[in-house]
């Protein structure tokens, strides 16, 4: 499916009699290698699994839509992305209304064409009146994307260095921002990297995003980034915790996955541990010092501040 598209985008005049309304998938700069030859059609079997996986996902969009809970749908390999654009994308058309984004798609901001990529997509979206959602991360398959690329005789679709990934991330969830605070659409912002957490805390509070906003909220794994995700919270903002459940032997390859995804996830770790040292100390110190029949309630709180809230 995503060679017939990638294929469609070379040459609009193939032909797909499956395919619904979308909204752009690619863009001049996007990957377009992993398909160099004209792919088969998909046979009868392929289109009916793919109408059955179809309606599926729809029937989780009709629940979301129902409940008014967000659905936001992952993001994986270049070789795959375009099928699961298709299925956000298309989904999106028809559960997206009244300024209210119920289906997410996820971009990937280590990849050189998604800055490209989410503009027009979106700003295709605002012209369309599709109040579109974006989850926004850095991406965690930087080995194999430039590996499988170097094997076929093309450049990395990944950016060169860390810096330009960072430089990308920002300037997409400033874009976003930007646009939420005109009233459109919506953005997660799935980061442990402490900078790029208060930039756009900054961005939203300097654009009078009012706290509390639905449509602006960040994301962090549980038990990492505890100190961002806290003061986050504390100055106003929708902050999730996303637990990973599953057998140990799942878990741990997508943990290790989002480690390398967020390369200053050590250094943020090294910071919640310091924070959490010094607020152990605080307590202990507040509890020698209490009065016997207060020292069992001498619990504080932690309070870390990302700017003025």
């Amino acid at each position: 499916m995503s060679d017939l598209l990638r294929w469609q985008y070379k040459d609009s005049s193939l032909n797909l009699p499956w395919k619904l309304n979308t909204l752009p998938i690619f863009t001049d700069s996007s990957p377009l290698y992993h398909t160099l030859q004209r792919p088969q059609p998909l046979t009868a079997q392929e289109e009916s699994d793919l109408e059955l996986a179809h309606q599926r996902l729809l029937k989780l969009c009709q629940k979301c839509a129902q409940y008014n809970v967000p659905l936001t749908i992952d993001a994986e390999d270049t070789s795959i992305q375009p099928a699961i654009d298709y299925f956000t994308y298309s989904s999106a058309i028809m559960y997206n209304k009244d300024d209210n984004p119920i289906v997410y798609g996820t971009m990937q901001a280590y990849l050189k064409d998604a800055r490209e990529r989410l503009f027009n997509t979106a700003r295709t979206a605002e012209k369309l009146g599709i109040p579109m959602g974006f989850k926004l991360v850095r991406g965690a398959y930087m080995s194999s994307e430039t590996k499988l690329a170097s094997s076929l005789g093309f450049d990395s679709p990944v950016h060169n260095t860390i810096q330009d990934t960072h430089a990308c991330f920002n300037d997409c969830a400033s874009f976003m921002i930007e646009k939420i605070a005109d009233g459109y659409g919506g953005l997660v912002l799935a980061t442990h990297n402490l900078e790029s957490g208060k930039l756009a805390a900054s961005k939203a509070r300097n654009l009078g995003i009012e706290k509390g906003n639905q449509k602006l909220e960040f994301a962090q794994l549980y038990g990492m980034s505890e100190a961002l995700s806290f003061g986050l919270r504390n100055a106003g903002f929708q902050v999730s915790k996303y637990l990973p459940y599953g057998p140990v032997d799942m878990v741990m390859p997508y943990l290790l996955r989002r480690a390398e995804e967020n390369r200053g996830l050590l250094s943020t770790s090294s910071l919640d541990r310091t924070l959490m040292g010094k607020e152990l100390k605080r307590r202990l110190k507040s509890l020698q010092f209490a009065k016997p029949e207060m020292a069992a309630s001498a619990a504080g709180s932690m309070k870390i501040e990302i700017g003025t809230p």
